[in-house]
C-alpha cells in the first residue's frame, strides 16, 4: 500500500524515481510499471500527474538542464569576461557530479529524433548558451568552445572516466582553466 503523501511530496517522489529510471534507460526504455511499482503507486496515477511518459521525460530533462543553466548563472553573478567565464567553468565541473541530472542530459539528446523532444532540448540548449554568452559577454566563438569543453566533461562523467587509468582518460578529466579561451576570439577564429 503507498505510503499517504499530500499531492506535491507524492510528485516529488515519483519525480526523484523517474529520474533514475530515464537517466538509466532513456525515453524509450524506461518503464512507468518500474516507476510506479518503486513509488507504490498505480500507472494510472503517474499519467494522472504527467499526462504521458514524454511529458514526464521532458519535464525531468528540462530540469536537469535549467539546474546547470541557473547555477553557471549564480556563478558568474557580477563577474564579466574570463573572470565569469572562470567561476561558470568551476560551477560546471561540480555540477558533473550529479550523474542523474547529467544523464537526463544525454539521454535528452539521444531521444531527439523525436520532434517535441528535439524542441525541447534545443529550447534548453539555447537556455545553457544564453547563460553562458550573456553572463560572460564574450563572443559567440569563446561561448562555442566553452560548451564544447563541457560536452567532452559531460560524456567523460557519464563514462565513469574518474575510474579509468590511462592516459586519454587523464586528458580527458584535465581542469581547462580560462587563460585557454582569452586567445579564442572571432578575430582569431579567422
Amino acid at each position: 500500500m503507498a505510503e499517504r503523501m499530500s499531492g506535491v511530496e507524492r510528485r516529488s517522489q515519483v519525480l526523484a524515481i523517474a529520474a533514475k529510471e530515464f537517466a538509466e534507460h532513456g525515453l524509450h526504455g524506461a518503464s512507468t510499471e518500474a516507476i510506479a511499482r518503486e513509488a507504490g503507486i498505480t500507472q494510472a496515477y503517474i499519467f494522472r500527474m504527467f499526462g504521458t511518459k514524454k511529458a514526464l521525460f521532458l519535464e525531468l530533462v528540462q530540469a536537469a538542464f535549467e539546474r546547470v543553466s541557473d547555477g553557471m548563472r549564480a556563478a558568474g553573478e557580477g563577474n564579466t569576461g574570463l573572470d565569469a567565464l572562470s567561476m561558470m567553468g568551476a560551477q560546471y565541473f561540480d555540477l558533473l557530479a550529479d550523474r542523474t541530472g547529467l544523464l537526463l542530459q544525454l539521454q535528452g539528446f539521444a531521444a531527439c529524433g523525436d520532434p517535441e523532444v528535439r524542441d525541447a532540448v534545443r529550447a534548453c540548449f539555447a537556455q545553457l548558451w544564453g547563460a553562458t554568452e550573456e553572463g560572460t559577454g564574450l563572443e559567440p566563438v569563446t561561448v562555442k568552445t566553452f560548451l564544447a569543453f563541457g560536452m567532452l566533461l559531460n560524456a567523460g562523467a557519464a563514462m565513469g572516466i574518474e575510474q579509468v587509468d590511462g592516459a586519454w582518460a587523464e586528458g580527458v578529466r584535465t581542469r581547462i582553466q580560462p587563460g585557454l579561451f582569452a586567445h579564442i576570439t572571432t578575430e582569431t577564429n579567422r
